[in-house]
């Protein structure tokens, strides 16, 4: 399928104060000796003040290298960034003071205790021996690991590591927060412990640009979601808008006997319907919802048609990559981002 049907994108993909990111024309290739990435190919973003922007996209598409070159860890072969005013590449050393990171990859000292680890940082950040101190143990209460605090970070799990890694990039308070896919391979409970604490970070007044996967994070964290795939924006808009493009949510009816599929099609009649008949499987738009859900359930009843199953089907993110693309999320790597990345304050 392809993106020029949907609206163009504008320019500014978020709302809130003045523009904290602006970048414009992001090109980054990546040479091997035989092949060439172009991992951006004119990336253009906004992120306005106080606002927090989802980066949503599938592995490859462009997200990690934006990030790097936002927070000065990479160059761009093309265009420009700032950030707070000032030139990610020229003013680098005096932007990395005003930022946290927390790369894909928890970048902690394995031989360091948690405790010591957040105090390097607080220092870094130049926080006085005292200031360092009280910091790290308000971090470490606030990500549960006061009993592990003064345990190596190598003797930690991984959703551990994870939540020191966070810890970190938050020390300073930083005014802008930049989390590049950070609840990757944490449970489902330490993933809603650091929704919480992003939140909270947000809340004393921070930007947030958050690098996802997984569309629900973006639902649950972003005002707004900008869509990347090979290194362009292709789409942009809340969680909800992005959902509306595909349909929003259906309805998914299996029925018992695949001689009831004619029937149940028309009895669902005068809306967009697709029936699988291998399957037993209908499938029909939900406006209204649990209400309509009920609704079908109730019609179905009335007529004696048995159904082994039906639920509400909420989009994923194979979903409106396959609607904006015509192909679905890909689990390849994107070139020249499988490195661990750190934080550089």
């Amino acid at each position: 399928m392809q993106t020029e049907t949907l609206a163009p994108p504008e320019r500014s993909v978020s709302t809130g104060g003045k523009p904290v990111i602006v970048a414009e024309g992001l090109v980054k290739i990546y040479r091997g000796r035989k092949t060439e990435v172009r991992a951006l190919d004119g990336l253009d973003l906004t992120v306005n003040e106080g606002s927090v922007l989802g980066l949503l996209g599938p592995n490859g598409a462009g997200k990690t290298t934006a990030v790097r070159i936002l927070t000065t860890l990479l160059q761009a072969d093309a265009g420009h960034a700032t950030v707070f005013g000032l030139d990610v590449v020229k003013d680098a050393q005096r932007l990395r003071s005003l930022i946290g990171v927390s790369g894909q990859y928890a970048a902690v000292d394995e031989h360091l205790t948690g405790r010591e680890n957040l105090i390097l940082f607080g220092r870094l950040y130049q926080l006085t021996k005292h200031d360092a101190a009280i910091r790290a143990v308000e971090l470490l209460e606030q990500f549960e690991l006061t009993e592990a605090a003064d345990r190596p970070a190598k003797t930690y799990s991984g959703g551990m590591r994870r939540r020191l890694d966070l810890a970190s990039a938050l020390t300073g308070r930083p005014r802008l927060l930049v989390l590049d896919e950070p609840t990757t391979g944490l449970d489902p409970r330490s993933r809603i412990g650091m929704w919480e604490a992003i939140r909270e970070r947000v809340r004393a007044g921070a930007t947030l640009l958050l690098t996802t996967q997984y569309l629900e994070e973006a639902d649950e964290l972003a005002d707004s979601i900008a869509v990347v795939d090979h290194g362009r924006i292709i789409a942009r808009g809340t969680a909800d808008q992005l959902k509306s493009q595909i349909g929003g949510e259906r309805i998914e009816v299996i029925v018992h006997r695949r001689s009831d599929l004619d029937r149940t099609r028309a009895l669902l009649g005068g809306e967009e319907v697709s029936v699988h008949d291998h399957l037993r499987r209908i499938t029909i738009p939900a406006s209204g919802g649990a209400q309509r859900l009920v609704e079908v359930v109730r019609v179905l009843g009335d007529e004696g048609i048995e159904i082994d199953d039906i639920g509400l089907r909420r989009p994923t993110l194979d979903d409106v990559f396959l609607k904006l693309t015509g192909r679905a999320t890909e689990n390849n790597d994107e070139s020249g981002d499988d490195a661990g990345e750190g934080k550089q304050p």
